[in-house]
């Protein structure tokens, strides 16, 4: 086994990847205060897949990162509307363990796995025709 990457480290690498877009196209994220010494409060963004109720619209999240990621998945809250079943109606809350491949949650899974893998969610053939509250609606 390697040696594990502090926290800190490993943030400031998931800081670094996204803002330089070196990530996913569809999916960006960024810290929600540049002065966040603790790396804590991160916004995100996923565009919704094609094909599916979501084309062409923009999902915005907040993530909060705990002092125990990676080793624990964040908090992802929905600011943006969406039916999905892993969302909480009346809070926007994500569920990530309904999510295939983060229920069980790795260390080595980044907050671009968390975005990309929402996306998949939203393109899955049980959730791409779900009905969707108007755009531009927020929790």
């Amino acid at each position: 086994m390697g040696a594990k990457v502090p926290r800190n480290f490993r943030l400031l690498e998931e800081l670094e990847k996204g803002e330089k877009g070196l990530g996913a196209e569809a999916c960006s994220y960024g810290l929600d205060e540049g002065d966040d010494l603790l790396m804590t409060n991160w916004n995100g963004t996923i565009l919704g897949p094609p094909h599916s109720v979501h084309e062409n619209r923009i999902y915005s999240v907040k993530i909060k990162c705990g002092t125990d990621y990676p080793d624990a998945p964040p908090e992802v809250t929905f600011i943006s509307k969406v039916n999905l079943p892993c969302v909480d109606q009346k809070t926007g809350k994500a569920d990530l363990s309904k999510l295939p491949t983060l229920s069980v949650w790795k260390r080595d899974f980044t907050m671009e796995t968390i975005l990309i893998e929402l996306r998949r969610y939203m393109a899955a053939p049980a959730n791409k025709k779900l009905p969707q509250p108007p755009e531009g609606t927020n929790f």
